[in-house]
């Protein structure tokens, strides 16, 4: 039996030897439609995620699995086109078995994005929306079981999971940009299927912003590993009872098509911000 630490030792090392020397402090996981972003890296090289020792496979539509290493700007940059979710009936381990991975190979700084529904009524489709906090209402932590005295820390502080100094540097980014970045509470459930209306005023009462089915269980382990943590939600549907219409995957992937360029452009001035602050 392999261990959730030799499994992951075993894809960094699988990684290490695709990508050569490459080494990035930035990783990046791009939630439905924002795969395109992976294809516009400088020197760009990829690996299929199935071709990766232990490596969950995504089942769905829009998360095309594949890590791809680059350059954005002056930035190096590990990207992940596509996630694994809860509801497709991995383990919370498999789920976030990406960030520990990234963790591995030098990872520092993460950017999570996802498509959610907004829960705010003064939020609209195609909205951006900075994560200040979230609510995690799946029923269970991905820190449950695995624990690894040498690197990880059992009980985490979440007093600021989203990095405060990124936070703002968003921000700054989005107002140089003329971007408009709506900042919310971001609350996570199970799905794969949507809330009723009842849990929507829940969730609402909550102090629920924005709903999506995935990117918190990542955040918590990114936390607990010690990388600072930036998250962006694409708003792609008023949540059930906001809307006129039905919900449906298809909406969220032609919202997230409909708002790409400019979420990919507000990711790559962040990113560049970071690479000049570095400097």
């Amino acid at each position: 039996m392999h261990s959730l630490k030799s499994k992951v030792d075993e894809a960094a090392s699988a990684i290490r030897v695709r990508f050569g020397d490459f080494k990035a402090d930035t990783g990046l996981i791009l939630g439905s439609g924002l795969g395109p972003l992976a294809d516009r890296l400088d020197g760009r090289q990829a690996v299929e995620t199935a071709s990766i020792p232990h490596w969950p496979e995504s089942t769905v539509a829009g998360h095309s699995g594949r890590l791809v290493c680059g350059r954005m700007g002056s930035v190096p940059v590990f990207v992940l086109q596509g996630r694994v979710h809860y509801y497709e009936g991995y383990t919370m381990d498999q789920v976030t078995f990406c960030v520990r991975v990234l963790g591995r190979l030098g990872v520092k700084r993460l950017i999570v994005t996802n498509a959610a529904g907004g829960l705010n009524p003064e939020f609209s489709a195609g909205d951006l929306m900075l994560i200040t906090d979230h609510i995690n209402l799946m029923g269970t932590n991905p820190l449950i079981g695995y624990f690894d005295p040498e690197a990880d820390t059992r009980f985490p502080d979440m007093s600021a999971p989203y990095d405060p100094e990124l936070r703002d540097l968003a921000v700054v980014t989005a107002k140089a940009l003329k971007i408009t970045l709506r900042q919310g509470v971001l609350a996570v459930t199970t799905g794969p299927s949507y809330e009723t209306a009842s849990e929507v005023r829940m969730l609402q009462i909550l102090g629920g912003d924005a709903v999506c089915m995935s990117t918190v269980p990542e955040v918590i382990v990114a936390v607990q590993m010690g990388m600072h943590v930036l998250g962006i939600s694409c708003i792609t549907n008023p949540a059930t009872g906001l809307g006129s219409r039905p919900l449906s995957h298809l909406e969220v992937k032609e919202t997230a098509g409909r708002i790409q360029e400019t979420f990919v452009g507000l990711l790559t001035g962040i990113v560049g911000r970071m690479g000049a602050g570095a400097d």
